[in-house]
């Protein structure tokens, strides 16, 4: 989510420093720009956010979710810039989240056969401990 705000502040960055000729004005005024000053602000809060993420996160498990951005950058673009969306963005918005979906359903499925393993440890050594023959 902060990515997507992330590039709508860039976006509207370089909108406010369109037309100027040099590029000194242009960067000065790029880097001045308040919407500058909150896409670098929000990219630190992504970036500590992030951080905190994969401490607690396998990277192989947070990294895909990070593919929602492409949605949401392109539904933002739609909304906010009246920009037009094709049937192929659709249909490539909608398979980025069928991947992120699969890959987070492969992920609890892992979870799951993993709880069911130890549940079906547990009993057999629950089983072995009071049997009276071990």
């Amino acid at each position: 989510m902060l990515n997507t705000l992330f590039q709508i502040f860039i976006k509207l960055a370089a909108e406010h420093a369109q037309g100027f000729g040099s590029i000194n004005e242009w960067l000065a005024r790029v880097m001045t720009a308040p919407w500058m000053l909150a896409a670098i602000a929000t990219e630190i809060m992504c970036f500590i956010l992030w951080m905190q993420v994969l401490s607690e996160l396998d990277l192989s498990k947070a990294f895909p979710l990070s593919a929602i951005s492409y949605v949401l950058v392109l539904a933002s673009s739609w909304l906010l810039f009246g920009e037009e969306i094709s049937a192929l963005r659709l249909l490539g918005s909608a398979l980025i989240l069928g991947g992120v979906w699969l890959i987070g359903t492969a992920s609890l499925q892992k979870v799951k056969q993993e709880g069911k393993s130890r549940q079906i440890d547990l009993v057999t050594r629950s089983h072995n401990a009071s049997s009276p023959l071990t």
